[in-house]
């Protein structure tokens, strides 16, 4: 079985990265879809640094792979015969805001929502909350893969 796990990972975190993970070790194939129009820059990462990041720091994962799609989510999975969509869940509150989400997905597709329980280590983790720290100097180490520290670091140098 083939599943996507969309997001705009601007940019990826660990949190992100363990779901992707545990993720691929439920399916076939996970494809990390970056949610994004490309020719519009929005955010700290374009679309193509964000999806090379993340082929970095899921390199060692022989079934994810790396992709981007700037419309309807159903469109993308319909185009790629893609069965199911996984999602990470942090707290109650992105429950809420993903559920709609899945329901709708699954009216206009038939597409099911999996929703993976944040590792607690990383339940209060985000990419803006990380992006905000490294603004003003403080230590995202721990908080985002190692090379997307770096780029963070560059970014904001």
């Amino acid at each position: 079985m083939k599943a996507v796990c969309p997001g705009s990972f601007d940019p990826v975190t660990m949190g992100h990265l363990d779901i992707f993970t545990r993720a691929a070790s439920h399916f076939d194939e996970v494809v990390v879809l970056v949610t994004a129009n490309p020719n519009k820059h929005s955010g700290l990462f374009s679309v193509e640094e964000r999806m090379d990041l993340i082929r970095q720091v899921t390199a060692h994962v022989p079934n994810i792979s790396v992709d981007w799609w700037g419309g309807l989510l159903v469109d993308y999975t319909n185009e790629h015969g893609i069965s199911a969509l996984v999602k990470g869940l942090r707290t109650a509150l992105d429950y809420e805001y993903e559920l709609p989400m899945a329901q709708m997905n699954r009216r206009l597709s038939g597409i099911d929502t999996f929703f993976l329980l944040t590792d607690e280590k990383y339940g209060y983790i985000s990419s803006s909350l990380c992006k905000e720290v490294a603004r003003f100097g403080g230590d995202v180490s721990g908080l985002l893969p190692e090379p997307v520290v770096d780029a963070v670091k560059a970014k904001y140098a």
